[in-house]
């Protein structure tokens, strides 16, 4: 195989793969059923003059699988904590005892499990598309190799169906997260 085939093919690789792991981040910022500190590590707290992420001034933990426990390292920032969970779009009502954060998840209407569901196919079609397009500028990459003539036709058949072949496995890797999650926003 060509320098210029492995080089298209390891960056769309890289590109698929980040894709993939951009679709299922999105997935685990959707509340399920159960609580979950990836739903709040990447809330913007004011603390110290400057927004900082709630994982860099806080542990979160799981106490119950409905509750979330955010207990602040410095107790300063407790009200800011506080503050920027009341602002987001958590849907969630924070209660502070003066050392530590609850967050109780109340159980999922019927409704809203639906609508999440809704959300995360959506999701998830936004990853095949970027899976897609990362193919379609590969292809265009070794399309115009082969009309300068650095490639032949029979390589770039070859290297079109490793393409392909990447193609699928990482749509089949988005849906595979898809599957799980929707089981996991249908549990009752």
């Amino acid at each position: 195989m060509s320098e210029l085939i492995e080089l298209v093919l390891d960056d769309s690789t890289e590109r698929m793969a980040k894709a993939v792991s951009h679709a299922r981040a999105e997935f685990s910022s959707i509340r399920g059923g159960r609580a979950a500190p990836q739903l709040v590590e990447r809330l913007q707290v004011e603390a110290y003059g400057v927004d900082m992420r709630l994982v860099e001034l806080a542990s979160v933990s799981v106490p119950e699988a409905r509750q979330l426990l955010i207990t602040p390292h410095d107790p300063v920032n407790l009200e800011g904590i506080e503050r920027s969970i009341r602002v987001s779009d958590l849907g969630l009502s924070p209660s502070n005892d003066g050392r530590a954060i609850r967050l109780s998840f109340p159980p999922l209407t019927e409704e809203r499990r639906k609508e999440l569901v809704r959300l995360v196919k959506s999701m998830a079609e936004d990853g095949r598309i970027a899976i897609r397009n990362v193919r379609r500028e590969g292809r265009k990459d070794l399309e115009s190799a082969e009309k300068d003539g650095q490639l032949s036709s029979d390589e770039l058949a070859r290297a079109e169906k490793e393409l392909d072949k990447l193609t699928q496995s990482n749509e089949t890797a988005i849906d595979e997260a898809l599957a799980e999650k929707e089981a996991e926003l249908l549990e009752v």
